[in-house]
């Protein structure tokens, strides 16, 4: 049984080794020659988890007392599978970013053009900034004239009632404001 598990543990290496130079690749190639590679890296991927699939089972066949180091061979495995993937996912977004930019036709200029768009927005965004706070001022001066002329009532209404409090004191209720307003 052993054997079957080295002979498993050689096709991975082989795999394995073919996945990572594979993987390598796709940022380099272009159009259909690398869709077809990002193909081929997915198929060898999936025989490389079924590899580890028949390991696993050999593993569990063996006796104890020696499945120990198979186990932690396994792990090992397991590990490297998981960063072929991880690598894999990597190259296949470097993928999408080139795809992208080939479609929105981005060169070395868009840099430019992103920067004097950018400054466009920002010189936008100040004088939007100028109008509101200028808007924001005269907001506050109504408000503030408004509640000056409601005092100004006010004030003049309460002289008015005073004044004519003090001409009638014979009256309870002018009694009553007068004493109120002196204490």
């Amino acid at each position: 049984m052993s054997s079957d598990f080295e002979s498993y543990e050689q096709d991975f290496a082989v795999l394995t080794a073919d996945i990572t130079g594979r993987i390598g690749k796709v940022p380099k190639l272009l159009g259909d020659e690398k869709k077809q590679m990002v193909a081929n890296v997915e198929k060898q991927l999936e025989e490389a988890r079924e590899l580890l699939e028949q390991m696993e089972l050999e593993v569990r066949e063996i006796p104890p007392q020696s499945r120990g180091m198979y186990s932690s061979r396994m792990r090992s495995y397991k590990q490297e599978m998981g960063k072929l993937e991880a690598d894999f996912k990597r190259s296949r977004i470097a993928y999408s970013d080139e795809v992208r930019n080939e479609l929105l036709g981005d060169d070395g200029n868009s840099s430019e053009n992103q920067r004097a768009h950018l400054l466009d927005n920002t010189e936008r965004l100040e004088r939007s900034s100028r109008r509101l706070e200028a808007g924001y001022q005269i907001a506050v001066e109504t408000a503030a004239r408004d509640r000056l002329g409601f005092l100004t009532r006010f004030i003049d209404c309460t002289a008015q009632t005073s004044s004519s409090c003090h001409e009638g004191l014979s009256s309870p209720i002018c009694h009553g404001v007068l004493f109120r307003d002196h204490k």
